[in-house]
């Protein structure tokens, strides 16, 4: 179909296509709670532009025709995400064994109709779907994002609208970048000088911000309601600026500095010798953990120019040990495998190699996220007005789709891979439109390649599917890159 991104892994297509009526219906079985809110999901989506009502109905009401969504437990096939959309001449049928497949089979039949089904207000014409039977099952369990909201503070609000872009591509990660050198982003009630002080500044000396415990709480929530994890990253024992100048106990020795809005990495360190530097690691993770349901928290770990090698290799140690004793595991970037890792803990490799393939072959998962490839801070080309280009090289969206998890780092097999993440630092941007721009159009890219089997992946085939997507961004309010290598529809 040369709408979908992306790429189902089976599509056959039919003859004919399917109407959906005025008065058509959002029909599920077992008429459950929980599948009522998928289907209400998918019925908020559709009514703004249809005008139509689209109640929801379980199976066995009397109707028409519309939309069937139905947990079919022993579709064993499809895996936890996975599903089976069916679009006949009388309606759609979207079956999975769980809610997580349902819901990304949701987002395949938003796709399946016209463009301008994403539009915020009532449109003129016939809401037609061609008929096909697709089945699907992602190729990595892991398909993440990461927000920057350090170097630039993001409200709760910008947060949510990426969330929502995140579910439409079938992401199901959210990493976001609660600290640095430049702001701390979240309350911590044991240190509250950490948000109060810390987070009153950003990278080009704004006013900053940072979240309550409740509004974390609400991003965690609208981020499961679509299936997402959130994995919050605490950076350590670099990259803690904020930190330091919020509490001049954590400095050694014990002499605040000042807040931060440079743009040099690792300069600063905790000081790895003072217990009470894990006293406020202890604290700091256990109310994350607290307010993380996921398993997983991200601890960093890169650029410590600043931190002796003994001393970061003990360091690494301590805090592992910190967060697997509050239930959770470990992530850091690729630098943490110079230590010894737990061996449930997770590398994600950036820039490094040779750090992550020695990591592979210590047993480790890897998460994916190249710089050369998914660093979506990185400029389109020499012209592009945000952005960086420490790369040396620039990421237009062929080189963002161009690549594969199983070979980029040679020997590093897929069984090694967790999946892909897409990076957003924020040096450069600053407002909910420089999100849009430098997420798209890279972002699909990403979400093709932890999505689709790689023998189906091709540039020829790819780039006409994104051309109609641009139509879907507009109607989205997605003030995106026109790049000239597609031929925008």
């Amino acid at each position: 179909m040369r709408y979908l991104i992306p790429l189902p892994g089976l599509i056959k297509p039919d003859e004919g296509t399917y109407t959906l009526p005025s008065d058509a219906a959002i029909f599920v079985r077992p008429d459950q709670e929980e599948i009522r809110r998928v289907g209400g999901f998918l019925a908020d989506c559709l009514r703004p532009a249809t005008g139509f009502e689209l109640p929801l109905l379980p199976a066995d009401a009397p109707s028409t025709d519309g939309i069937l969504l139905t947990i079919e437990e022993e579709r064993t096939d499809l895996g936890e995400e996975g599903y089976e959309l069916i679009v006949e001449p009388n309606g759609i049928l979207l079956r999975a064994p769980y809610l997580t497949g349902l819901f990304h089979g949701v987002q395949t039949i938003r796709q399946l109709l016209p463009p301008a089904i994403e539009s915020h207000a009532k449109q003129l014409g016939a809401w037609q779907v061609d008929c096909v039977t697709i089945q699907d099952v992602p190729r990595f369990g892991w398909r993440g994002v990461m927000l920057d909201v350090a170097r630039h503070f993001f409200p709760v609000t910008a947060v949510k609208r990426l969330i929502d872009q995140m579910a439409y591509y079938k992401f199901n990660i959210l990493h976001i970048h609660l600290t640095d050198d430049q702001g701390w982003r979240l309350m911590i009630r044991s240190w509250p000088r950490l948000a109060e002080y810390g987070g009153t500044t950003d990278f080009t000396g704004g006013r900053g911000g940072f979240y309550t415990q409740e509004e974390y709480g609400q991003i965690v929530e609208y981020a499961a309601a679509r299936y997402i994890d959130v994995i919050p990253e605490v950076e350590m024992p670099a990259h803690v600026n904020s930190a330091l100048a919020s509490y001049a106990v954590l400095n050694d020795p014990e002499m605040a500095c000042p807040l931060y809005t440079g743009y040099e990495g690792g300069s600063s360190s905790l000081a790895i010798h003072k217990e009470v530097t894990y006293q406020f690691l202890e604290d700091t993770l256990r109310e994350l953990a607290e307010l993380t349901p996921g398993p997983y928290i991200h601890i960093g770990g890169d650029e410590a120019h600043s931190t002796d090698e003994t001393d970061y290799k003990i360091f690494i140690d301590r805090v592992q040990k910190i967060v697997q004793g509050l239930g959770k595991k470990c992530i850091g970037w690729e630098e943490i495998s110079r230590a010894d890792l737990l061996p449930d803990t997770v590398v994600q490799h950036w820039w490094q190699a040779p750090l992550a393939q020695e990591a592979a072959r210590r047993g480790h998962k890897l998460i994916l996220s190249p710089a050369s490839r998914v660093y979506l801070d990185i400029k389109y080309d020499a012209s592009t007005s945000l952005g960086l280009d420490w790369t040396k090289q620039y990421i237009e969206v062929q080189d963002a789709y161009n690549w594969d998890p199983a070979s980029i780092l040679g020997d590093v097999t897929e069984k090694s891979i967790l999946g892909v993440e897409a990076e957003l630092w924020t040096e450069t941007i600053v407002t909910v439109d420089d999100i849009d721009y430098m997420l798209f159009p890279r972002l699909p890219a990403c979400a093709e390649i932890g999505w689709t089997p790689q023998e189906k992946r091709r540039w020829e085939d790819y780039c006409p599917r994104l051309a109609n997507h641009g139509q879907r961004l507009a109607a989205m309010g997605i003030k995106f890159y026109r790049s000239p290598q597609v031929s925008w529809e």
